[in-house]
């Protein structure tokens, strides 16, 4: 048999696919997979729809057209005061996952640690493992999912090549405050480590709170690279168009691995997402105030209940304990509820290495209100007769 990469040949099914399978044979609500059920604005698409029709359809620059990476640098600049040159301190790729593995193999390095906050995103560990990478893990604990300077201490030290933070954050729905951030920099700043920071969920943010960019506080500029996704801003996550901006330094090197995963990104997708971030900034606002409402309206129901519902600051995502619903693994529960009830959730274990804290699971509220609404009533009637 030829030898392929450990890694990913090890890998199973993902959580996601798995889960998605069960929930269409069982013509379950899906609540698992984090994606919108409703397409972004209107004369974004029109944009992109009209390049398309007149072209030109070859290769676009590498880097990204240089439209786009002005509107990426403009967008920076007008929400966080960060300044980029579109020339050189931009990049585009296909997606924020493909920004993350260009990230992830510009900085990895064999037998080097690179540090992960768990939970985390399902791509984050395989790519960097793959890499030869040593992965030291910084471990979140409900209730608060907070970072503290004792936990980041212990992962982060000498042979720190690398972390790689998420905020606002998938599953657990944090959005660091300023204090954890200022920790977190000031133990990476006593070491040569590069952050690299997904912030595609920049924008959906509650209740009031500030999502503050690690590259925004002092002497972080030039240590960050920051992933954004306008499948994430403009709820167009079939696009898979995303950008990493950070110091020239940096973004090269993200560039030159990016020119040998996907090269480059469809130039129509491209003018349509450099409209979207000049002109209809609006819809990300508007979307943030849906998602809150349909947020409330799933905790409240959840609580009902008797779901342990956690805080939930930001992204698509809300968690919850079982643990006095149910004496099951979260995993076996959430199959149950696409069996039984009709609803398909995300066991939390899915996102951690142990594959514990077992007893949560992620709700993905992204949809329209009338369907959270629907998945209570099934939820409700299942547990009532349960």
């Amino acid at each position: 048999m030829p030898q392929l990469n450990p890694v990913f040949a090890a890998l199973p099914v993902s959580i996601f696919q798995h889960m998605t399978g069960l929930a269409l044979r069982h013509d379950a609500i899906n609540l698992g997979q984090g994606f919108p059920d409703e397409d972004g604005p209107l004369r974004l698409r029109e944009v992109a729809a009209k390049a398309l029709l007149e072209g030109p359809n070859q290769y676009p620059p590498s880097r990204g057209l240089g439209e786009l990476r002005v509107a990426v640098a403009a967008h920076a600049r007008g929400f966080y005061g960060l300044d980029y040159d579109p020339e050189d301190e931009v990049v585009i790729t296909s997606g924020g996952t493909e920004a993350l593995a260009a990230c992830i193999l510009a900085c990895a390095v064999p037998g080097d640690e690179f540090v992960l906050i768990e939970p985390t995103y399902d791509s984050y560990r395989p790519i960097v493992e793959a890499t030869g990478a040593v992965v030291r893990a910084v471990k979140l604990s409900p209730p608060g999912w907070r970072l503290t300077e004792e936990a980041l201490r212990a992962a982060i030290g000498p042979r720190t090549r690398a972390v790689l933070i998420n905020s606002p954050h998938n599953p657990a729905g944090r959005v660091f405050s300023r204090a954890e951030l200022e920790i977190l920099a000031r133990v990476v700043q006593e070491t040569d480590a590069v952050v690299i920071c997904d912030e595609v969920y920049e924008h959906l943010v509650f209740d009031g709170l500030e999502h503050v960019p690690l590259a925004t506080l002092p002497g972080m500029r030039e240590r960050c690279l920051r992933i954004g996704s306008a499948g994430k801003i403009f709820s167009l996550t079939g696009w898979k168009v995303g950008w990493v901006t950070g110091p020239r330094h940096l973004v090269a090197a993200a560039t030159r691995s990016h020119q040998f995963l996907t090269f480059t990104t469809p130039p129509a997708l491209q003018m349509g997402v450099a409209h979207g971030l000049a002109h209809e900034m609006d819809f990300p606002l508007a979307l943030t105030r849906r998602l809150q409402k349909n947020r409330d309206i799933l905790a409240a129901g959840l609580t009902r209940m008797g779901v342990a519902v956690q805080p939930c600051e930001g992204t698509y995502f809300l968690t919850a304990g079982i643990s006095k619903i149910t004496n099951e693994k979260d995993f076996a529960f959430c199959e149950r509820l696409i069996r039984e009830a009709g609803v398909a959730l995300i066991p939390l274990s899915a996102f951690f290495r142990s594959g514990t804290p077992d007893s949560f699971v992620r709700f993905a509220f992204c949809k329209q209100q009338a369907l959270i609404e629907q998945s209570l009533a099934r939820l409700e009637k299942y547990f009532a007769q349960a």
